[in-house]
């Protein structure tokens, strides 16, 4: 396998588009979450996201990236608004239409009616989950920070209702998300399922880690 160099001057003079596409690639494989919200009214917005990120187990945190608000965003401006919203793992009977999401409808059109998803309401959070969704995430924003270098938004949300199925669930609290049937990201459009190499033992510095069972 032929091996290029890209440096810091070759990736900004590529084209736009591509030069996203390449970019976007390189930081691996990525989750693959729709991200549920809507304003006070209850119109639902719903969009694809791969930027969602864990920050910390007490609490519990998660960290997602958002765009910059050079243009209307309401994903971003419902989250504002209401200070709550929801992370759903994709599936692979999803992907068509999860991906769909990331089309730019008008403001005021639900994303949920265009791709043929169901809004699922709790009454501890006012956003929308994914009903087709097996993993499902309430969150509460509880920070905000705008990246000067690009204008991206980091938000900082504490999940407060976590939605997993039970048979998915070890008794040491890891998560099988396979099992769960979630799928991965890569790139812009990539869509990916997981075939698990296996699960290793706390590494100490005294002995290599040994396979799980």
């Amino acid at each position: 396998m032929s091996l290029s160099v890209y440096e810091r001057d070759d990736i900004l003079a590529m084209e736009k588009r591509y030069r996203a596409a390449f970019v976007n690639s390189l930081s691996g494989f990525k989750s693959a979450n729709l991200l549920g919200t809507s304003d006070t009214s209850r119109q639902t917005n719903l969009c694809i996201v791969s930027s969602a990120f864990h920050l910390g187990a007490n609490p519990a945190l998660m960290g997602v990236i958002i765009r910059p608000d050079t243009v209307p965003r309401d994903t971003l401006a419902n989250i504002r608004e209401t200070g709550v919203y929801t992370l759903n793992h994709v599936q692979k009977e999803m992907v068509v239409a999860a991906h769909q999401t990331s089309a730019r409808y008008p403001h005021g059109v639900s994303e949920f009616e265009q791709v043929g998803l169901t809004p699922l309401w709790r009454e501890r959070i006012n956003a929308p989950y994914v009903q087709e969704a097996a993993i499902r995430l309430g969150l509460i924003l509880r920070e905000e920070h705008t990246m000067a270098i690009n204008g991206t938004h980091l938000l900082v949300g504490e999940i407060i209702e976590a939605h997993v199925p039970d048979s998915c669930i070890s008794h040491d609290g890891f998560v099988d998300i396979e099992q769960a049937g979630s799928v991965a990201l890569s790139g812009l459009d990539s869509y990916h399922t997981t075939d698990r190499v296996g699960r290793l033992s706390y590494a100490k510095p005294d002995s290599m880690p040994e396979w799980l069972g």
